[in-house]
């Protein structure tokens, strides 16, 4: 019945400054970009290169959503990567905090946590 995860939806609080992060430091391809008047709010649709999507979306005074402690509801957001570590160096260089390189116990492979600008907790997942 599923195929595979189409797109992720992220509700940013300042869309230029998050718009700036998924494209130009994160590399995503910009496909459609739409101002919404009637909600003064601006959609912007980004292609990953599997052919998943994430969708930006500006709200007016968006609410923060709790992250850490660990809160119930969607914990993050995984990218795989073939180099884990020329993609640190990718976001270090870009002014990106990247935590410490973890081990996944159950599979060896190696992975990372670093934040987007509203703090929304992303993964590195060397594949």
């Amino acid at each position: 019945m599923l195929k595979r995860i189409h797109h992720a939806a992220i509700i940013c609080s300042d869309y230029n400054r998050s718009k700036t992060f998924y494209v130009e430091t994160l590399g995503l391809t910009v496909l459609a970009e739409n101002h919404r008047a009637d909600r003064n709010s601006w959609k912007l649709d980004l292609a990953l290169p599997d052919g998943g999507q994430i969708e930006l979306f500006s709200f007016e005074n968006p609410p923060r959503r709790p992250s850490r402690p660990e809160a119930q509801g969607l914990r993050h957001l995984a990218f795989a990567v073939d180099d884990l570590d020329a993609a640190i160096t990718h976001l270090t260089a870009r002014n990106v905090p990247v935590e410490p390189i973890r081990t996944d116990e159950f599979t060896g492979a190696r992975f990372t946590f670093f934040a987007d600008p509203d703090d929304l907790p992303l993964e590195l997942y060397e594949a």
